[in-house]
């Protein structure tokens, strides 16, 4: 019975994506061809055209959404990114902050980021990053971040990372340069 279910809901799955554009259809939907079609969706970068925006569904082709300690510092000195801390402005104060960071706590992200440029950067302090510019989010320890990632692709940020190790290992590693 739970195969049975899943089957059907793996042919409803097809049936979706194919009715939005998603995947090509040239044959009536078995349960072979949906397995097919799943198999290739893992293989292929499928792209949908909505009138507005092309939306990227592979999941092999993707670039990581993680960040490592290095590529952070390269993104900083290169002014490719922007980097977005979530932390609350307290934590700042009392811990520190990653330079070149600007500050919108998470709860405040999903406003933030469909803000005016102008405003955005009278409230931050910062620039703006555009829907199509890299964006890092970044916290204390990579958990807000990644929620903050969700939300900006939710958004229809499509250039969009976080540095898990946050910062609590960005400190770690100044620390350590530092001393030496």
């Amino acid at each position: 019975m739970a195969l049975n279910v899943y089957s059907r809901l793996t042919r409803s799955i097809v049936r979706v994506l194919a009715s939005r554009s998603v995947i090509p259809v040239t044959r009536q939907l078995t349960t072979t061809s949906c397995w097919t079609h799943l198999r290739c969706l893992q293989h292929i970068r499928v792209i949908r055209y909505d009138g507005s925006s092309l939306r990227n569904f592979s999941s092999s082709s993707q670039p990581s959404i993680d960040v490592s300690y290095e590529q952070l510092k390269k993104l900083l000195l290169s002014d490719s990114s922007v980097v977005i801390d979530v932390r609350e402005p307290w934590e700042l104060r009392e811990y520190g902050n990653i330079p070149g960071s600007i500050n919108v706590p998470l709860g405040q992200v999903n406003g933030a980021l469909q803000l005016t440029p102008d405003d955005f950067k009278e409230k931050y302090g910062g620039v703006m990053p555009s829907q199509s510019q890299n964006i890092v989010f970044t916290c204390l320890a990579g958990v807000r971040s990644k929620k903050a990632l969700e939300t900006a692709v939710s958004l229809g940020y499509t250039k969009v990372q976080h540095y898990p190790g946050g910062w609590q290992e960005w400190a770690e590693h100044q620390l350590i340069q530092t001393k030496e």
